[in-house]
């Protein structure tokens, strides 16, 4: 299934969406991440929602459309959602650090394994989407509290945030594909899960692993 590249229904050029946009994105969004999209059609949308297929098409001129939307509006959600947990607590990085796994986790569960098959099978090329959508969350949100954590003691100084997070990104993008999930057999959560705990338990300092217990194990 192709990905378009034009903007989509002022989705992915930052603008509002209309209502009957918003209603489209909401209903696939919940329908697409739970069982996938593969044998989804734009007559079963329109029929779902109760709208014409007029209304539906002159939103969105495909479900590759509709697809693309869907994950914007999920990147960008996380991206508010740990927006709002880094600007906070400053000082208490390990604090923003299990909101930060806990937000993650939560995010991620709403991605079931259907939606990782159809994405292998049916839209790799949109895998790339959401590649560069997560390191952009990564570097920014991760970075931010890793820069902090570095300040107030709990995480390593020998080795620069910049190291870390280029470190924990290397790992999520080896593992977070979906060929490699469908080969390790691990959904979305627990990859992500195993991929921040490993690497964050491995930079905290000494000290700060007695605290550290909530915060990832919080997460799993």
């Amino acid at each position: 299934m192709a990905v378009s590249r034009k903007p989509v229904t002022s989705v992915s050029n930052g603008g509002e969406k209309t209502p009957a946009a918003k209603r489209i994105v909401a209903a696939a969004r919940r329908y697409f991440f739970s069982h996938g999209f593969r044998s989804v059609t734009m007559d079963d949308i329109a029929a779902e929602l109760g709208m014409s297929k007029k209304t539906l098409y002159s939103c969105f001129s495909s479900k590759s459309e509709i697809l693309e939307a869907v994950l914007l509006d999920k990147f960008q959600e996380i991206d508010a959602d740990l927006g709002a947990i880094t600007s906070e607590n400053p000082k208490d990085a390990m604090a923003v650090l299990e909101r930060l796994l806990l937000c993650s986790r939560r995010h991620t569960e709403e991605i079931q394994p259907a939606f990782v098959r159809d994405l292998r099978r049916e839209s790799p090329d949109l895998f790339k989407l959401i590649e560069t959508r997560r390191r952009a969350v990564i570097q920014q949100h991760f970075g931010r509290v890793l820069s902090q954590g570095r300040k107030a003691g709990i995480f390593r100084r020998d080795i620069s945030s910049r190291m870390i997070v280029e470190i924990l990104l290397g790992a999520t993008e080896a593992i977070m594909n979906p060929a490699k999930m469908a080969e390790l057999a691990v959904t979305p959560k627990t990859g992500m899960v195993a991929i921040l705990s490993v690497i964050l338990e491995g930079v905290i300092v000494a000290p700060a692993k007695k605290k550290k217990g909530a915060a990832l194990s919080a997460a799993k």
